[in-house]
């Protein structure tokens, strides 16, 4: 697949495309004429990375999460840096709950005011 058709069928840019492959997350083959040329494992990789990066990891660590699926094993360093990045993301995910909790408070407060409210809508 060409760049242009990858980056449509992933939900991406061509610039995203072209920065994953900077990152050496991403490879294309190149054409005599230099145009890139990706395999059909393109799209579901570039979903995985986003994935990844939407989880706040950094591109060295997309980097070797790439290499230990193509190899099939995870040395301990990384499993504990994962295992690290896994607690972040869960404490996100708590405040993000927190968050949400008290939006959701406000907007009942807000439809439905109590009788010492001055608000006016």
């Amino acid at each position: 697949m060409r760049i242009g058709e990858v980056a449509d069928k992933a939900g991406v840019s061509v610039r995203a495309l072209r920065y994953y492959e900077e990152q050496d997350l991403l490879q294309a083959d190149r054409s005599p004429g230099g145009q890139r040329h990706y395999s059909d494992k393109a799209v579901p990789q570039v979903w995985l990375i986003q994935q990844l990066y939407a989880a706040g990891l950094p591109s060295r660590v997309v980097r070797q999460v790439l290499q230990c699926l193509d190899a099939g094993e995870v040395p301990p360093k990384l499993l504990e840096e994962m295992e690290a990045q896994r607690v972040r993301v869960e404490q996100q995910i708590a405040n993000l709950l927190a968050v949400r909790d008290r939006l959701d408070r406000v907007i009942a407060n807000t439809q439905n005011p109590g009788p010492d409210c001055f608000h006016k809508r």
